[in-house]
């Protein structure tokens, strides 16, 4: 049903109109699983209640053409209000340039929800969420569940980043369509120009640095001198580099499945770290008694030479993990009974039974889903600003880039692929996306030499394939004053969706110690 609005909206809908929000999504997740249309009606509907009661409040974004009144306002928090169904919340609307830099007009407007105990001793925790292309405003309530001891203390905020949320989620209808959520579905490459097209040559202003600077006008209206900033998944990467750029603003960074600051080899695009991570994930896996007597790397590998879809196959073993951190559970929460199990169906697969791997690979597809839940538009532009890839980034023409892949993909080993192979790692959902992309300025990249010089708490999970827990070690040696908790048995999103709580009492204990 279409409501009408007072702002204007970069989602490529009409002018002047929403869509109410109609959340089917688990909201535990932060990088969440949509149940399909296999879901019973009754499961359904007890997943449509827990997001009404995760999301509460309406997130938004809205965009402005006109120029600012002046080059840099004094950045405010306006139309502040209680959010909607969130009790001791006020919502509000902040305003920022579309470029920092001033050279082209041009503002955004980013829903803010903010606790209204303004007094907290301990001061402001901003907590951010995952994507790029995720809200933050509707996981309000689920981040001051599951983290409440932490809120006498602090005052909870969080916002929509920009291209994100109700307002102004950057709408591209067919990559919606194709990959939704994921990082690794491929989408079609008319897909990806028709998304470039519809953010136009803005689409340079959807880097992790433009919602860095954000951030920083963001804490400026919350008349804070710092704040604890808490970064869950790409989350994470924007908790650091804002670090970088403010140190002096940060008193404490808590990074919870860790996307690193640096890629100092070009590697990261190729998801190497992902790929190497499913073989020790899942041997791990299987050596919980009772064990599986098989070695289901064997049975990855086997499969993706055989069948031909290893990106598929990866695609489906990163998203299993929200649903069930021990990739052997027959029958997790919420999916029909005898879904589960992803280990099991590998290994049946390969021994010539196909249709239970089969079933999961289609019914676990992130592909659809609305762009107020997550916006792929506003995921493709930000990581083909950001990232660097084997031709260089995406300021490159593309018609130099396949060359460049192609030779860069000639180059792995099967070492750095295994179990799966280099097609697979080439294929994947971002490189392809950015392969296609069209020309467009790259971000600064963070120095391989950058060190966060705040004291931090990395959360990794040893079962986590999204942001695996080589990752997290990794970005360890870039944060000499951090301390790196390691959570056995849990996968991705640790403060939101650990089924224990070893990793939340190490934040509480980081947080409110002296």
């Amino acid at each position: 049903m279409a409501v009408r609005s007072s702002h204007d909206d970069r989602s490529g809908q009409a002018p002047g109109y929403r869509t109410d929000n109609n959340w089917i999504r688990r909201c535990g997740v932060l990088g969440y699983v949509r149940p399909k249309s296999w879901l019973p009606a009754a499961a359904a509907a007890a997943v449509f209640a827990a997001a009404s009661a995760c999301t509460g409040v309406t997130s938004g974004t809205s965009a402005s053409t006109h120029p600012s009144a002046s080059a840099h306002p004094r950045p405010v928090l306006a139309d502040p209000h209680p959010c909607p169904g969130v009790s001791g919340f006020t919502c509000s609307m902040l305003t920022v340039p579309l470029d920092h830099s001033g050279h082209v007009p041009g503002t955004l407007r980013l829903q803010v929800a903010a606790g209204n105990n303004t007094g907290a001793p301990r001061g402001v925790l901003l907590f951010l969420t995952g994507g790029p292309g995720q809200p933050g405003v509707p996981f309000v309530t689920r981040i001051r569940s599951r983290l409440a001891p932490l809120f006498p203390a602090y005052r909870l905020v969080m916002f929509d980043q920009r291209g994100t949320g109700q307002f102004g989620a950057i709408n591209c209808p067919a990559l919606q369509k194709a990959v939704g959520s994921s990082d690794i579905t491929v989408p079609p490459p008319a897909a990806v120009r028709e998304c470039a097209h519809v953010i136009g040559p803005d689409r340079r202003f959807y880097s992790t640095m433009d919602t860095v600077a954000d951030i920083d006008a963001l804490r400026q209206a919350l008349g804070a001198r710092t704040m604890v900033v808490d970064g869950v998944s790409y989350g994470t990467y924007v908790a650091e580099r804002y670090a970088l750029a403010h140190p002096g603003h940060v008193s404490k960074l808590v990074l919870d499945s860790i996307l690193p600051q640096v890629d100092p080899s070009r590697t990261d695009a190729f998801y190497l770290v992902g790929l190497r991570a499913v073989g020790r994930v899942l041997r791990s896996a299987c050596l919980v008694k009772p064990v599986c007597g098989f070695d289901p790397a064997k049975d990855v590998a086997w499969l993706v030479r055989h069948r031909g879809d290893g990106v598929p196959i990866f695609d489906t073993l990163v998203t299993y993990e929200f649903i069930d951190p021990t990739y052997r559970d027959p029958n997790p929460p919420d999916v029909p009974p005898g879904f589960g199990d992803i280990a099991g169906a590998l290994h049946a697969a390969r021994h010539g039974q196909p249709a239970h791997l089969d079933q999961l690979i289609k019914g676990l597809s992130q592909a659809g889903g609305s762009p107020r839940e997550f916006s792929s538009g506003l995921h493709a532009a930000a990581f083909c600003t950001d990232l660097r890839f084997p031709w260089g980034s995406d300021a490159v023409a593309p018609a130099g880039r396949g060359p460049a892949l192609a030779a860069a993909t000639a180059t792995l080993t099967r070492r750095q692929v295994y179990p799966f192979d280099a097609r697979t790692a080439a294929g994947d959902g971002i490189m392809q996306t950015c392969l296609d992309w069209p020309v467009t300025p790259p971000a600064p990249a963070a120095s391989p030499a950058s060190m966060l010089r705040v004291p931090a708490l990395l959360l990794a999970g040893d079962r986590d394939l999204s942001t695996p827990l080589e990752w997290a070690r990794e970005e360890a040696a870039h944060a000499p004053l951090g301390k790196l908790v390691i959570v056995h048995g849990a996968s991705h999103s640790i403060q939101s969706r650990e089924r224990g709580d070893q990793g939340r009492k190490a934040v509480f204990a980081f947080l409110l110690g002296s």
